[in-house]
């Protein structure tokens, strides 16, 4: 088996488990959201993203970059399999971890009536912020458990854990709302930080214990710089984003009114949840390896070329489907009274083409810990989304949301491309090329047939059927896969492109 195979191999394995974990997460949290929609409607939806907007904003700001940053530093020692660097780096993050969580919810807790005006609108939300305050510091011992269990490539425990708190964030999210109500809401946004530490603490009191070494505080003290100086940029460039999103959020409530608020925001969750598959396994098994090669400018560029194949090949059909049957998902998820959030969805469904393009580019730049050019990428772009909003809203309403997220990533992956090349000399191969443009040019077909001709939708779900043959053929003729999956896809490829598993890439 040639090393190029076993990579394939490798990249389709860990995305299976982590993409099945995280599909079974998405069809959980659907049901989450679908009980919402139904017990309180479009204004529900929209007061309950402003709370968990403003938990991800403080979230991301809490933790410094501390699961992301923290990935990197526990990859290093674990693939050098040097017991001393690991024990170090674990003991820098325990320290880290209470640090922040206390300093995060203190913080949250004692601005509450400020943070209450300035996000929620008065004053008298101060209480809902001052228990939200509690979720901000699990999600910073939340992303220290995900951030040691990934860094040791505990694939499948990552993905135990996806699972099991997806089912406990709805169970308990749904028995708020149950039980409480309107009066539930600020219940449903905590239980998901609850769900995610006690799922990852679980399986984190699990891993084998560190060896005895005695830890110098210089030797702490240097995890922490590193820590801090890389953590701070990319802190910088996740606030970006989760500021823009809670910054939209906030602005289409009080130009629009909490109804559009709701369409918005249900258009952005099914973007963000059926996608999430695809970007969570890159994130969890992708990062740490490209971390191990990125002073191997060859090796590094083949792994982000490799992963970005896999990515589009597993992704597409999706994509395609999706404007096919958005109208129909759109019902099904939420309810005929979000059918205006249907062009938002379709709209946000191009830009996730270019989102996935995009993605193992930006990871060169963390893998390098190159924090300043992270951090202006993500921020430029960001802003492009806040500045297409504010002086296109008056003129094209709701709609621009969508527009303006397709521009951003429009903008985004040329960007890091260009970045990515000047760090690794990087080059797409012809077939990532040709996948991307074929991604886009199919999904603007799908939505093109799904508006002009009777049949569109069963047409659009038709070509997403017969990409998703293709994609079956390609992959398993790139992994060199044996047994009935192997023959399935030999047949698969055979129809699709008329090559037998023997004939060349």
């Amino acid at each position: 088996m040639t090393e190029t195979t076993s990579s394939y191999r490798r990249i389709l394995k860990n995305s299976s488990i982590i993409g099945g974990s995280s599909i079974a997460r998405v069809g959980i949290g659907l049901v989450r959201t679908k009980v919402l929609a139904l017990i309180l409607g479009p204004t529900g939806v929209g007061v309950a993203s402003l709370y968990s907007g403003f938990l991800n904003t403080a979230g991301t700001l809490a933790t410094m970059g501390l699961g992301t940053v923290g990935t990197r530093q526990i990859a290093e020692a674990f693939t050098k399999q040097d017991a001393r660097a690991i024990a170090v780096a674990r003991r820098a993050m325990f320290w880290g971890t209470l640090v922040l969580a206390g300093a995060a919810m203190l913080a949250v807790w004692s601005l509450r009536s400020v943070l209450a005006r300035l996000v929620l609108g008065s004053s008298s939300y101060a209480s809902a912020v001052g228990w939200l305050a509690l979720g901000v510091g699990l999600l910073v011992v939340a992303a220290s458990q995900s951030a040691l269990l990934q860094g040791m490539y505990r694939i499948g425990d990552l993905a135990r854990v996806t699972i099991w708190a997806a089912v406990l964030n709805a169970a308990l999210g749904i028995a708020c709302l149950w039980k409480w109500g309107w009066h539930g809401l600020v219940g449903y946004a905590l239980v998901g930080a609850f769900a995610n530490f006690a799922a990852g603490q679980f399986y984190v009191s699990r891993l084998p214990r560190p060896e005895k070494h005695t830890i110098a505080w210089p030797e702490l003290a240097q995890q922490w710089s590193a820590l801090l100086r890389l953590g701070v940029a990319y802190v910088g460039g996740g606030l970006s984003l989760t500021l823009t999103q809670l910054w939209i959020r906030v602005y289409l409530g009080k130009s629009l009114g909490p109804g559009p608020l709701g369409q918005y925001q249900a258009a952005w969750t099914i973007s963000t949840y059926y996608i999430s598959f695809i970007l969570t396994a890159m994130a969890t098994d992708y990062y740490p390896r490209l971390t191990s090669v990125i002073d191997d400018r060859e090796g590094a560029s083949r792994l982000v070329n490799e992963q970005s194949e896999v990515a589009l090949l597993l992704s597409t059909p999706v994509f395609v489907a999706m404007m096919a049957i958005a109208p129909w998902a759109m019902r099904l998820l939420y309810s005929a009274q979000f059918a205006p959030a249907v062009i938002l969805l379709r709209w946000q469904v191009l830009g996730d083409v270019l989102k996935v393009a995009s993605w193992p580019l930006g990871f060169v730049l963390l893998a390098a810990g190159d924090g300043k050019a992270f951090f202006w990428s993500e921020s430029v772009t960001n802003l492009l989304t806040a500045m297409l909003i504010v002086l296109l809203a008056p003129v094209v309403g709701l709609q621009i949301t969508g527009i303006s997220y397709l521009a951003t990533y429009a903008s985004y992956l040329p960007l890091v491309y260009w970045l990515a090349r000047r760090r690794v000399a990087f080059r797409w191969s012809r077939s990532v090329s040709r996948l991307t443009v074929g991604a886009f040019v199919a999904c603007v077909l799908a939505w093109g047939l799904a508006i002009l001709h009777p049949w569109g939708m069963l047409l659009g779900v038709g070509l997403a059927v017969w990409l998703a043959v293709f994609a079956l053929g390609r992959i398993s003729h790139m992994s060199a896969l044996s047994g009935p999956v192997g023959r399935l896809g030999q047949i698969a490829r055979r129809w699709t492109t008329g090559r037998g598993r023997n004939s060349k890439r």
